[in-house]
């Protein structure tokens, strides 16, 4: 199972800097011209979790295998995307295959990097984007009214649910609101993922900020973490030039390094763990002899669906999941004691899966 996270925004705030740092390679060029990304490029990052270690020690791992997560380096967009000014369409095309956004934006003021419209204006520049998203939303959502009036005038009961979805997301984008703050009913979720709406996808706004503000932002960095806030959405505080310089240290460098700047961690790992928050997954573990390792679902996944990411064949003959909690495992110094102390449960297929839990999986071939 995966799940990616695009990396968007106007073109020379450092999106390809920061997915350079990411996938600690040079895979996307950085250069100080619009446009320098023309086709996405996509890196696996592994999620930082100390968790895992600790499993691997209890359970004597002979290898640790961590759960990943996909960034993608998407052209930069300017404003006139959605009619196809610059490399509109294709951005739009690209970033409909994400899982979510994280929006690069610009918090520093440097004479020696051009801005695409002239001036540092964070707000603004967030502005540009959603609003060529929301477009090409509105310009989505109106070709679908004739079609789905034809259905209704069928009978079609499903055009029915649609149309009224359709209805009320074109009100709020035309009140110029993204998409995800539709108001909606468990039951409609699925029809509105459906509709395949860019501004439907969860936001996580990355500052990226000047070296000096790395550890404590800066007034932009501000601006735009309230902005966030309100329209509750995350936001990281990131210097990319100092992320690029920090992944091309050895590690014990890296630790001398980071201390020297004030920062606990790499804002990289601050990165990839609120993309892996924002697309609401949680982790659970299997850990034995030959390998502890991290599984990646989404929050409210059973038991049966989560022994598929591993094999397909595990849900097929699903049994039983026998689980142990991370505290317990830990506490009681692997399975033996979880066992021995009554702290291993039998789940059925029913159980939704807790974020830590260790797992084992029966089931019948």
């Amino acid at each position: 199972m995966g799940f990616k996270c695009g990396i968007v925004g106007l073109p020379n705030v450092g999106k390809s800097t920061l997915f350079n740092a990411l996938t600690q390679t040079a895979a996307a060029q950085a250069a100080n011209y619009p446009f320098c990304t023309i086709e996405p490029n996509v890196g696996e990052v592994a999620v930082p979790d100390p968790r895992l270690e600790q499993l691997a020690k209890l359970a004597k791992s002979a290898e640790i295998v961590p759960t990943r997560l996909s960034f993608v380096d998407i052209a930069g967009l300017v404003r006139g995307a959605s009619r196809g000014e610059g490399l509109g369409n294709q951005f739009l095309a690209n970033i409909r295959e994400v899982d979510a956004i994280v929006h690069v934006v610009r918090c520093f003021e440097d004479s020696d990097v051009t801005h695409v419209e002239g001036r540092i204006v964070p707000l603004a520049d967030i502005e540009t984007i959603e609003t060529e998203l929301m477009l090409a939303d509105l310009d989505s959502l109106e070709r679908r009214i004739d079609p789905l009036e034809k259905r209704l005038r069928g009978g079609d009961k499903e055009a029915k649910e649609t149309f009224d979805l359709v209805n009320r997301t074109l009100a709020l984008l035309r009140d110029g609101k993204p998409a995800r703050q539709l108001a909606r009913k468990a039951e409609e979720e699925k029809a509105f993922r459906m509709l395949g709406l860019l501004t439907a996808k969860p936001v996580l706004y990355v500052c990226n900020v000047d070296e000096a503000s790395a550890a404590t932002g800066n007034a932009f960095s501000r601006k735009v973490h309230e902005r966030a806030e309100a329209e509750n959405a995350g936001s990281v505080v990131i210097s990319a030039k100092i992320e690029s310089e920090i992944v091309a240290l050895v590690p014990a460098e890296r630790r001398e390094y980071l201390d020297a700047i004030g920062l606990a961690e790499p804002g990289l790992d601050r990165l990839i763990r609120a993309g892996y928050a924002l697309l609401d997954l949680v982790t659970f573990f299997t850990a034995g002899p030959k390998e502890a390792r991290a599984w990646t679902v989404t929050r409210g996944t059973r038991a049966p669906q989560a022994a598929a990411v591993i094999h397909t064949d595990f849900e097929r003959g699903f049994i039983r999941a026998e689980t142990i909690g991370y505290d317990d495992y830990i506490a009681l110094g692997g399975e033996a004691g979880a066992r021995d102390a009554g702290k291993l449960r039998l789940e059925g297929k029913d159980y939704v899966v807790a974020d830590g839990d260790v797992l084992h999986f029966r089931f019948a071939t």
